[in-house]
């Protein structure tokens, strides 16, 4: 497989690593966006959130939640940024999930999650909640 976080999981390619477990392993981002910023990936490959399994994402958001609380106590950022994409309709890079902790400052100048809330038609939203609550059964 010629996936790079696979090389990174199995040390084909270095990194700066920041967290390993038996499901989870944790890494600088090489091209931060902000200091503190790292990724964490499940080590079976999966290249979506459709594609991993339940226990894999279960142990990849928890060790998200611990690294979250190593991030603000070591930098204490004034608030953090977690992204995690599927697809390229959605800026996702590279094809094994993984999620981003960027920890955030004012003023420093990211973009991320800047978006004007705008009215909507309420009925759309409660027709697009009912295609999903079906999807659920």
């Amino acid at each position: 497989m010629d996936c790079i976080f696979c090389k990174i999981v199995s040390n084909e390619i270095p990194s700066i690593k920041v967290y390993e477990d038996d499901r989870v392993f944790a890494f600088m981002d090489i091209n931060p966006l902000n200091d503190g910023h790292l990724l964490i990936v499940p080590k079976a490959h999966a290249a979506t959130i459709h594609e991993i399994t339940e226990a894999d994402f279960l142990a990849v958001m928890s060790v998200t939640h611990k690294l979250a609380a190593a991030v603000k106590k070591a930098l204490n950022p004034e608030g953090i940024n977690l992204m995690q994409l599927n697809g390229r309709a959605a800026n996702q890079v590279v094809p094994h999930l993984h999620v981003h902790i960027v920890p955030r400052w004012s003023g420093d100048g990211l973009p991320i999650c800047n978006w004007e809330p705008a009215a909507s038609d309420m009925e759309k939203i409660k027709d697009v909640a009912g295609q999903i609550q079906e999807a659920l059964e």
